[in-house]
């Protein structure tokens, strides 16, 4: 199996089987993904190197004026889409096996964490995952430590608040924070 059929596959059932060619396949995938964001992490690199590897992470799936402070830490890498003047500040970990797409102009903030996959709650099946991709809309502000969690639309121009959890969909131009995060405001 490939990235694509990968890919391709989740889009039509998002459940992985414990043990499934699937869940084999995102094993093999990790391997790839810690050779290249060692690279990434390990010694200096230029702003052009880094978005060279971090490109080679991707398959190219990134926009213009693309920046990056390492580390950086995700366990698939191949289910990435970055829009134009992303920038992902140090410490962040993207689980993006269900897939992470960044609009345009969007900041990361330091160790933020997004994950777009779930474990079965029966306790039977808890190597089971459900995927949920996680959609980060443009002009976005991602505040040091928060978490993104599997299967929320961060809405154009909205902040999420350091720290904060966030569960749920957030509306454009809203302001959330907190655990669970919650609207705090709206941006006129």
């Amino acid at each position: 199996m490939n990235s694509k059929q990968y890919i391709k596959n989740l889009s039509a059932d998002p459940k992985i089987a414990a043990g499934s060619e699937m869940h084999l396949h995102m094993h093999a995938a990790a391997d790839r993904a810690r050779r290249i964001t060692q690279k990434i992490n390990c010694g200096y690199n230029s702003a052009e190197r880094l978005r060279a590897l971090f490109g080679e992470l991707t398959y190219g799936n990134i926009g213009a004026n693309f920046g990056l402070f390492p580390p950086f830490y995700t366990d698939y890498g191949m289910n990435i889409r970055l829009g134009d003047n992303v920038f992902i500040n140090s410490g962040c970990c993207f689980q993006d096996q269900g897939g992470i797409f960044i609009g345009d102009n969007a900041l990361i903030g330091h160790q933020v964490v997004i994950a777009t996959l779930n474990h079965a709650a029966d306790p039977l099946r808890r190597g089971d995952m459900i995927a949920a991709p996680v959609h980060i809309g443009n002009n976005v502000w991602i505040g040091a430590h928060a978490t993104i969690l599997p299967g929320v639309t961060v809405g154009d121009g909205a902040i999420v608040a350091a720290g904060a959890v966030v569960t749920k969909d957030v509306p454009p131009k809203s302001v959330v924070g907190g655990v669970p995060a919650r609207i705090l405001k709206v941006i006129e």
